[in-house]
């Protein structure tokens, strides 16, 4: 169950992210919405980021919203949505996505998504079934895309495509239940409908922890003591734990996880977890895994084998104390300041499991073990990004949520908010302080973006994400940086943006890039002679059936440039 606090919470973040879209967009007319419609917007884009796992390509996240309310405040374009708010199209991944969102001002203990949320979107689902030219002939080009591509993957399949239908909406409860024309739509059609409430949102909205701490009593046979020498005065554990102390420690009840002398174990069966634990573990927004099944069912049917079938949870702290108890046989550790930086799927599935059945904690979780390290870093050596970093590096991970962890990415993010500007290394973040007003706000890609543009190849900006936080990273961040011109390059990435919405052409993601390109290699235009001259160069330059984008991502369209700008 949603609460209060979870409801404000969220709307902080939306507050943050309606100002991510302007900056996105170049819209500056503040005024002129009222706080519900801010927020509404700004709800489109928190949800799509953490559901749709776009790497850094925000032209594709503003193109999938087909709202016609969105599209006439931002671009004042005319939409008809037919009920869809958002169609978010995967081609890479064979996915498809649509989403149908309601924002209440007000908060509702009580109030569940309603039912007819869902019939209003049948509208659009049924439009893809019986799309044809003339029928949309007199919509936008958006809509129609979208349409079109819906037609092919509904009644023209040619390969396998996961579709699912998100009915979102910040009320304190989801509704499983659906109408009988959308469950009918569903069967036939293979479109998977989830309902998306604060239940599920709070679960993976990014807040800026505050010292989380936990005790716990342990036998010494389960417990090994480790340190970098003999001198060395910050100590580290590894320690074999009941799941039952898993959850206790990392839960959202503080009391609770002080308590270390807990006889009955009814209270743990209704808590939940603590989610700002998982701040610092780069799977920390990931709710589903294909693998969290499997980890809850170790549990039910071979608890006693658990220690043996999970690789454990790693646990970074600001300090660990540790006193031993009368006999000698067991010890208490005092962990402060705690963070999960590994195992945060195990941590979601054990929390999952328990809240699955009220009897689970004394059946199952007090018979399974998990093993836990405890490693308490050199507070000035940044050794616990290094450890979050390190010990995902063997798994699935993309690379740019790997170097968020990273010493320079944290240096980046303190220097830039020094001057007003939150560097967002993190899906779901907003900043070191919700509650300062920043003057821009950047994805850690996006910078990357702008730092391989610099760098001399423009081109290759929106079409390597993996690359620049891989094989380039040290040129780019490391080796040919400079720290100092940082606030000036997102300053200028921004002017740029607002300058082309208020131009005759429709800007981009490359386009922006380029302007920065052209502008490290010494052309000294104003932005408005700047863009006016590179549209000229796009205009000009021969590329047949080939997108803007496409023909600008060609090493040749940069030659077309350099000669233009006689370079």
């Amino acid at each position: 169950m949603a609460t209060r606090t979870d409801f404000i919470i969220l709307n902080t973040k939306l507050d943050k992210y309606f100002k991510i879209l302007c900056g996105y967009t170049g819209f500056s007319n503040y005024g002129a919405l009222s706080e519900s419609q801010k927020r509404r917007f700004g709800f489109y884009l928190f949800i799509m980021e953490n559901v749709c796992d776009v790497d850094s390509n925000e032209d594709e996240l503003i193109e999938s919203i087909i709202d016609t309310d969105f599209n006439k405040v931002f671009f004042n374009e005319h939409v008809n949505d037919f009920g869809m708010d958002v169609v978010y199209i995967n081609e890479e991944k064979r996915q498809v996505k649509l989403f149908n969102f309601k924002y209440k001002e007000r908060f509702n203990v009580d109030k569940s998504q309603s039912l007819n949320d869902n019939f209003i979107s049948t509208k659009f689902l049924n439009l893809c079934l019986q799309y044809n030219e003339t029928l949309v002939e007199n919509n936008h080009k958006k809509l129609c895309s979208k349409l079109k591509k819906l037609n092919d993957i509904f009644c023209n399949p040619k390969d396998e495509w996961e579709v699912k239908f998100y009915q979102v909406s910040n009320d304190a409860q989801e509704v499983k239940e659906t109408t009988s024309e959308l469950e009918n739509l569903s069967s036939i059609y293979e479109i998977e409908i989830e309902p998306l409430a604060l239940p599920s949102i709070s679960q993976f909205m990014s807040i800026r922890p505050k010292d989380i701490n936990a005790s716990i009593i342990v036998s010494k046979d389960a417990l090994m003591c480790y340190s970098e020498d003999s001198k060395a005065s910050a100590k580290s554990y590894i320690v074999r734990v009941r799941c039952d102390e898993i959850i206790r420690m990392t839960c959202n009840d503080d009391s609770l996880r002080n308590e270390t002398n807990l006889d009955d174990l009814n209270p743990l069966s209704e808590v939940d977890l603590e989610f700002s634990v998982l701040f610092d573990n780069v799977r920390g927004f990931v709710k589903n895994s294909k693998y969290n099944p499997k980890i809850s069912l170790t549990i039910k049917n071979h608890p006693t084998k658990f220690f043996m079938y999970n690789n454990g949870i790693t646990m970074v702290a600001k300090s660990v104390s540790a006193l031993n108890l009368a006999g000698n046989k067991s010890m208490k550790l005092d962990i402060n300041g705690f963070q999960i930086v590994n195992g945060g799927q195990t941590l979601r599935s054990i929390h999952k499991f328990n809240q699955d059945h009220k009897d689970n904690i004394s059946n199952y979780l007090c018979n399974a073990e998990v093993l836990l390290r405890v490693f308490m870093p050199d507070s000035g050596s940044n050794d616990i990004h290094k450890i979050a970093e390190f010990t995902n590096s063997q798994n699935s991970i993309k690379t740019s949520d790997l170097k968020s962890l990273s010493t320079e990415q944290i240096d980046i993010e303190r220097y830039l908010d020094e001057h007003e500007i939150a560097y967002l290394r993190k899906s779901g973040d907003t900043g070191s302080d919700d509650k300062k007003e920043y003057k821009y706000m950047i994805k850690m890609e996006t910078f990357g973006q702008i730092l391989k543009s610099i760098s001399g190849y423009p081109e290759k900006s929106t079409n390597s994400i993996k690359d620049i936080f891989d094989k380039d990273y040290e040129d780019l961040f490391i080796n040919n940086f400079d720290l100092k011109k940082s606030p000036k390059l997102i300053s200028d990435y921004f002017e740029i943006i607002k300058d082309y919405k208020s131009s005759d052409y429709k800007g981009s993601q490359i386009k922006y890039f380029y302007c920065l390109y052209l502008f490290e290699k010494g052309v000294s235009l104003d932005h408005t002679s700047l863009i006016n001259k590179l549209e000229n160069c796009i205009n000009s330059f021969q590329a047949e059936n080939t997108s803007i984008v496409r023909k600008m991502g060609l090493s040749k369209f940069k030659e077309h440039v350099n000669a233009n700008f006689g370079l």
